[in-house]
């Protein structure tokens, strides 16, 4: 007998497109989208890898449930705030306030006279009430573009004068020196790579300096023989003194004593301070300008101010992170211990014998190029290292922990609370899926 084509059984585009479950995702994503995946997957069924009635389940199971190439992961690294996860995770203050600003609003426009008016005020009217200090304050899109607008509008054409051992690099190998020099300044390095004297910066200033920067080098720390000028010391010269703090912290905070804030920095006597809103702060991605208000409204004037504004949707994340309750990362900060030991013991009471796990102590850190020497203690639930794989790719929700001594730790601290539930599933479908191999 002869055996059938496998071409000649193959699904009908319009047919599996019309299957409840792949229209119900068309909604979603769109007719384009799916359409080019049931084309791929009929055309493994026409080649005889594919049975005709599983043409829907792969269908489905390849096409994501969100209309982005973007996925939700549940960082159970270790470190708080994970730049290759995305730094800080919103409040669900912030991702409302994003809900209502991804709409029509009022963003420039003044409904009770019927005018336009200033852009996001109510967003910087949170911030400055958060750091009283500041005479004004202004937002553009990330901390590199705060420093270049500050560089650009302060000093372009003029010299920077920055310490060397300040001269940090960031992520992705960027450099602030190559940051300085795109915003058409000249950088004047002063001191050594370990020490610098407040006559170093007295020596450099001339006609031409425009401002003097101070980098609070947040991804590292220096000990020994080391030697730097505080803020206050700075505030001497007579040239307008701005301060990258870095990792966002608007006000002091206990766990964090070395870890420079807004609100003190600008006590010193800044002019500027710089700041990112997506660490510490735990809000959108932003740069955060805050001092004098000659200068920001200087700044505010800048042609690159424009190209570096912020949207609608940050300043809302933004004003709902500095006026609601507490962010991810603030809550994550006050945990002990104790209480992440408790979480990681329910879990592992609710596996099976066979699933090889157990609680450790831990320690995680702030990251994000914050805090380095900072260490908080955590737990960990703990696997074999085969579950890695099948955790960091399983459905609905990957998780992301980390391998140590032959196994997978999976650090609750940086886990919500409320996602241990979900965890908990991740663990045992990972399991069935290696146990299925």
């Amino acid at each position: 007998m002869v055996e059938s084509d496998p071409r000649r059984l193959t699904p009908r585009v319009d047919s599996v497109l019309m299957n409840p479950r792949v229209a119900q995702l068309t909604s979603i994503l769109g007719d384009r989208f799916v359409r080019h995946v049931v084309l791929d997957v009929l055309e493994v069924c026409r080649r005889g890898e594919l049975d005709p009635d599983q043409v829907v389940d792969e269908v489905v199971f390849r096409l994501p449930t969100a209309p982005t190439g973007l996925k939700r992961v549940i960082n159970a690294t270790g470190i708080l705030i994970h730049t290759n996860l995305g730094r800080a995770p919103l409040s669900q203050a912030a991702i409302d306030a994003v809900a209502l600003a991804s709409s029509t609003t009022d963003l420039e426009f003044d409904l009770a006279t019927g005018m336009r008016a200033s852009r996001g005020t109510s967003a910087l009217d949170a911030l400055s009430r958060a750091v009283p200090p500041a005479e004004a304050v202004h937002v553009v899109n990330n901390g590199a573009a705060a420093l270049t607008l500050v560089a650009a509008g302060l000093a372009r054409g003029r010299e920077v004068v920055v310490a060397r051992g300040e001269l940090i690099e960031i992520g992705d190998s960027f450099r602030i020196k190559s940051m300085l020099e795109a915003a058409g300044t000249q950088v004047r390095e002063v001191g050594a790579a370990n020490r610098v004297h407040l006559r170093d910066y007295q020596e450099a200033l001339n006609q031409r300096t425009g401002l003097v920067l101070k980098v609070h080098p947040s991804n590292f720390a220096t000990t020994g023989f080391t030697k730097s000028v505080s803020t206050r010391e700075l505030t001497t010269l007579d040239v307008p003194v701005v301060v990258d703090i870095g990792s966002g912290l608007l006000n002091p905070h206990p766990l964090l004593p070395n870890e420079p804030d807004a609100t003190s920095t600008l006590g010193e006597g800044a002019d500027v301070v710089l700041a990112s809103g997506d660490k510490l702060l735990g809000g959108p991605q932003c740069g955060l300008v805050l001092g004098r208000r000659v200068l920001i409204d200087r700044l505010r004037r800048d042609p690159l101010a424009r190209a570096l504004r912020v949207g609608k949707m940050t300043l809302a994340a933004l004003e709902a992170t500095i006026d609601g309750p507490p962010s991810p990362v603030a809550t994550a900060l006050r945990l002990t211990q104790a209480e992440v030991l408790e979480r990681a013991h329910a879990i592992v009471g609710q596996l099976s014998h066979d699933i090889d796990s157990g609680v450790i102590d831990t320690v995680a850190r702030i990251g994000g190029g914050g805090a380095p020497e900072v260490s908080l203690k955590s737990a960990a639930v703990r696997l074999s290292e085969p579950m890695a794989a099948p955790l960091r790719t399983g459905r609905p929700t990957p998780v992301v922990g980390y391998l140590r001594q032959g196994h997978l730790l999976l650090d609750l601290l940086t886990v919500a609370p409320q996602d241990d539930e979900e965890v908990l599933k991740s663990i045992l479908g990972a399991h069935r899926q290696l146990s299925n191999r």
